[in-house]
C-alpha cells in the first residue's frame, strides 16, 4: 500500500494524518486527478478533470449507441450492476465526456439486466475507506456528488429507465438526472443504507426530500423498505410507471423526439427548469425571461416559429393536435 497525502474528496474520507491507498481507493483517486504519485491536492476542484479521452467502444461496463442526437447508455455489469468503484469510474467518466458532446442531446441511461438497473454502491469497497482521524466537512462537491450532479447540471437531457431494481447509490444517481421512468410490475426503489449502518451518501438525502416530500423520504430512508413504482410514481420518484413491454419503446420514443427539436432551446429550457431548485422565485422568473431572451438571437428560433405557422399553427385545427403538429416544425 502507497501512502499520500489527504485531500478534500469526501468520497474517499480525508484524514488529518495520512491515507492509505489500496487499489480500490486508487481507482476511484484516477478517475479524478492528474498524476500519478500525488492523487489528492488541497483545494483543487478548479483542477479536476478526466485526463484520458475514452472513445464509446472503450467502456467496459457501458456499452453506448448514438442515433439522431442520443446516446444511449446501457450499464452491463453482471451479475447484478452493483456501482463497484469501476463501474463508478466509468459513469463519472462517460457523464464528464457528454457533457461538452455537441452532437448529444439527450442521454438515456437503461439496462439490459431484467432485475436490476443499479443495485446499488459495493458495500465491500465502503469498507476500504479509511476512518482514521475524526470526520470531516467537506468545503466543496468532490465524487460521487460531484458525478450525480454532472448529469443534474449538464445541457444534455438525462433520462432513466429502470426496468428493474435501483437502489442506494444507483437510486441517487436516478434521482439527479432529469427524469425517471420504471416498469409498473417489475421497478423496486430502495435506500438501503440505515440499516447497514451508513446513510445515503451520495446525494440521497437531499435529492429524495425534494422529489417525494420530507415524510416520505423519511420513510424510504430510514425504514429500508421497498417502493413500487407504482407507489414511486404517486409520490413523484417516477415520472410514469409502464408496463414493461412498453417501457423501452417510450423511453426511446421520448428521447428521439426532444432530440429532434432545437438543441439550444432544450439546453436552456432545462436550465431554467433546474433554477427552480437553486433561486428564489423572483431570481427564477428573471433569470427565465433572459433565457428567453437568449434563445431568441439563436438561429433556431427565428425558423422553427416561422415553420411552425406554416404547418398550421394558430389555427383551430391544428391546434387541436398540437402534441403532433410540434413535431412537424423544421427549425433548420
Amino acid at each position: 500500500m502507497e501512502t499520500v497525502r489527504s485531500g478534500s474528496d469526501p468520497e474517499i474520507m480525508r484524514t488529518e494524518l495520512r491515507y492509505i491507498r489500496t487499489p480500490v481507493r486508487a481507482s476511484i483517486e484516477r478517475m479524478f486527478y492528474r498524476g500519478k504519485s500525488s492523487a489528492f491536492i488541497p483545494h483543487n476542484r478548479k483542477t479536476l478533470h478526466m485526463s484520458t479521452y475514452l472513445a464509446d467502444e472503450d467502456f467496459e461496463f457501458l456499452k453506448i449507441e448514438r442515433t439522431n442526437g442520443v446516446a444511449f447508455v446501457t450499464i452491463d455489469a453482471p451479475p447484478m450492476n452493483v456501482m463497484t468503484p469501476s463501474l463508478f469510474r466509468e459513469l463519472a467518466k462517460f457523464g464528464a465526456q457528454v457533457s461538452t458532446d455537441d452532437s448529444v442531446v439527450v442521454v438515456v441511461l437503461r439496462s439490459d439486466d431484467p432485475d436490476f438497473f443499479i443495485a446499488h454502491f459495493d458495500v465491500s469497497a465502503i469498507l476500504e475507506f479509511p476512518v482514521e482521524g475524526p470526520a470531516e466537512k467537506p468545503e466543496e462537491l468532490a465524487g460521487f456528488h460531484l458525478m450525480c450532479e454532472t448529469y443534474r447540471t449538464m445541457s444534455k437531457v438525462t433520462i432513466v429507465e429502470i426496468g428493474g431494481r435501483v437502489g442506494g447509490g444507483g437510486s441517487e444517481l436516478s434521482m439527479s438526472c432529469d427524469m425517471r421512468f420504471g416498469a409498473s410490475d417489475k421497478t423496486v426503489i430502495n435506500q438501503m443504507e440505515v440499516p447497514i449502518g451508513i446513510l445515503p451518501g451520495g446525494t440521497g438525502t437531499q435529492r429524495l426530500p425534494r422529489l417525494v416530500g420530507r415524510g416520505r423520504a423519511m420513510e424510504i430512508i430510514l425504514g429500508g423498505v421497498d417502493i413500487d413504482a407504482e407507489t414511486a410514481a404517486a409520490w413523484g420518484y417516477l415520472n410514469r410507471a409502464l408496463p414493461s413491454n412498453e417501457l423501452r419503446p417510450f423511453v426511446t420514443d421520448l428521447a428521439l423526439r426532444i432530440a429532434s427539436f432545437p438543441p439550444h432551446a432544450v439546453a436552456l429550457a432545462k436550465e431554467a427548469v433546474n433554477n427552480a431548485d437553486t433561486l428564489p422565485l423572483s431570481e427564477g422568473l428573471m433569470e427565465e425571461r433572459y433565457l428567453f431572451q437568449k434563445l431568441l438571437r439563436t438561429e433556431e428560433a427565428n425558423p422553427a416559429m416561422r415553420s411552425f405557422l406554416d404547418a398550421g399553427g394558430q389555427t383551430r385545427d391544428a391546434e387541436k393536435r398540437m402534441g403532433e403538429l410540434v413535431t412537424e416544425v423544421d427549425w433548420s
